[in-house]
């Protein structure tokens, strides 16, 4: 079985300007306590004010809290800017100013970011004795990740999951959980080749509920929209629908480590202390104990993020592609969702009961440069993505729900949807992914995702007869410039890019918010280029 990994991951402030009277000693005393009667092994991330402080750094040191990692939680904050000689633009009063142009490294010019990277790093040696091994932040930009490892050495970084607008940060369309090799020109996407990728495995945090968390703020019924700031499922222990319920938490573990994942299973667990241990200790406390009791049955291995990324040094060159089938419903709804990533792409294929389509697609191409590899961010908000095929949260609107659908073509023109069963999903060896329904209407319809296309077959009763159709609203001002018989033009974010659709025929009309494939031998192959 594929190895089945879990980071409990915590990281440390000093200070929570909303919360001034907050304790934030009470959640780290407490998690070295909840990991020491576990036997667990966990990683600290300490913010620069933090290791200001004794009262964090003594905790810490202590012999008893040794076996734990301490790295680096890379977030700017008032005395660290300060010690840099620069000037600090937050808020008044505050000290930690959580906004993007203050509170990240891309508010701040690739020379600046350099100065504070080693203002943080002498701070941590002379408080340790040694430089971090790991780094994590909501974001940590290209340009800073190549610098920590060209200079330091770092070998493990962490940012987090994919979301719309939360706290005013958009990571949308990126490698979906596990790890990745991020670009030398975009560290939220996967590189294609060593030569251009950061040689840091990027962990992704927080562990997103894998059917609803992408939808989250999404209006569904008869009338669709997108929130602009998603709402939270994820494993984060403060959140009572999500990791504060020990339903949820035994649901998703179950379907985080099935077995399904290609090439390794994870996810983090931890907190960050500026929620404070009244919110969190409940929750926390409950998946300690099921992280505990599953590591006794042999179901995972905890490690501490260096460890991980040591490993995935030495079993990976370049990215690897990964899974997760989420193939039962802790709504009970009949909701499945199966997730594919690559170095090349990432793909969501959703089903509700016996209707499936693809929710989301998006192509990782490390040409495509992020908005602050040489520029710096000027507002309090930050926007990470890849590049789009198919966005079933944000192109949804009115009475269309986005994405693309099997279908079934009528002889009088007609178009009907294809309806399935319950998914099969298969490992094939090579970071190939077989997922197969029976059909209601008799056959097969399959999907092989490869690390570099997709294969879609479909037999039986409706051979020759089927194909896919891609839906959107069309007033929505989407990328896609051009159809031609077999192609899919894309112009996002200044940048070109195509999909190719073998052995079909395209038709229909970009404004009408509608594209028909029609499959020609019982294939659709689907790859792209710039």
């Amino acid at each position: 079985m594929k190895p089945q990994i879990i980071n409990i991951i915590n990281f440390i402030r000093a200070v929570d300007p909303r919360e001034p009277g907050l304790d934030l000693i009470e959640p780290v005393k407490n998690q070295l306590e909840l990991l020491e009667k576990y036997k667990l092994q966990g990683t600290f991330l300490i913010q620069y004010d933090a290791m200001l402080k004794p009262e964090f750094v003594d905790l810490l040191k202590k012999p008893s809290n040794r076996k734990h990692e301490i790295g680096a939680w890379f977030e700017v904050v008032q005395p660290m800017v300060e010690k840099a000689g620069l000037k600090w633009r937050g808020r008044p009063g505050f000290a930690w100013d959580w906004h993007a142009d203050v509170g990240f490294l891309i508010g701040y010019t690739p020379k600046e970011r350099e100065i504070l990277s080693d203002t943080f790093m002498e701070g941590f040696m002379n408080t340790f004795g040694y430089y971090p091994k790991s780094v994590g932040s909501w974001l940590i930009d290209a340009y800073t990740l190549d610098y920590l490892e060209r200079k330091y050495g770092i070998t493990a970084s962490c940012n987090c999951r994919d979301q719309w607008g939360t706290d005013g940060y958009t990571l949308w369309g990126g490698y979906y959980n596990q790890a990745y090799y991020p670009s030398k020109k975009n560290v939220f996407c996967p590189a294609q080749t060593e030569e251009n990728q950061i040689n840091i495995p990027v962990f992704r945090m927080l562990g997103s509920d894998p059917i609803y968390q992408y939808d989250a703020g999404l209006i569904t019924g008869d009338v669709f929209s997108s929130s602009p700031a998603q709402p939270v499922i994820t494993l984060e222990p403060v959140y009572p629908v999500g990791g504060g319920s020990e339903e949820w938490v035994k649901w998703f573990l179950s379907e985080i480590f099935n077995g399904k994942c290609l090439s390794f299973g994870y996810t983090q667990v931890g907190q960050e202390n500026s929620f404070g241990w009244p919110s969190m200790g409940k929750g926390l406390s409950m998946q300690l104990k099921l992280v505990s009791e599953y590591l006794a049955q042999g179901k995972i291995r905890v490690e501490t993020l260096s460890d991980s990324a040591q490993w995935f040094r030495q079993n990976f060159k370049v990215t690897p592609a990964s899974s997760i089938a989420a193939v039962s419903d802790w709504k009970k709804e009949g909701h499945r969702s199966i997730w594919y990533s690559s170095r090349n792409y990432r793909l969501n294929l959703y089903q509700e009961f016996g209707q499936l389509w693809v929710r989301d697609m998006h192509v990782f191409n490390e040409k495509y440069e992020e908005r602050y590899l040489k520029n710096k961010c000027d507002i309090s908000s930050f926007h990470y993505d890849n590049l789009p095929v198919m966005d079933g949260n944000r192109w949804s609107h009115g009475r269309t729900r986005a994405g693309i659908y099997p279908v079934i073509f009528g002889e009088n023109g007609t178009i009907t949807s294809l309806e399935v069963l319950e998914p099969e999903v298969t490992d094939m060896g090579g970071g190939l992914l077989r997922i197969s329904w029976e059909m209601v209407q008799g056959g097969e319809f399959e999907v092989l995702c490869r690390e570099e296309s997709i294969d879609v077959y479909c037999n039986g009763e409706i051979a020759g007869r089927w194909g896919l159709k891609m839906a959107w609203k069309a007033d929505k001002g989407l990328p896609i410039t051009n159809v031609t018989n077999n192609k899919l033009e894309y112009l996002f974010n200044g940048f070109n890019y195509s999909v190719n659709f073998s052995n079909t025929s395209l038709n229909g009309k970009i404004d009408e918010g509608s594209i028909v494939i029609r499959s020609q031998e019982n294939k659709i192959t689907i790859n792209w280029e710039d």
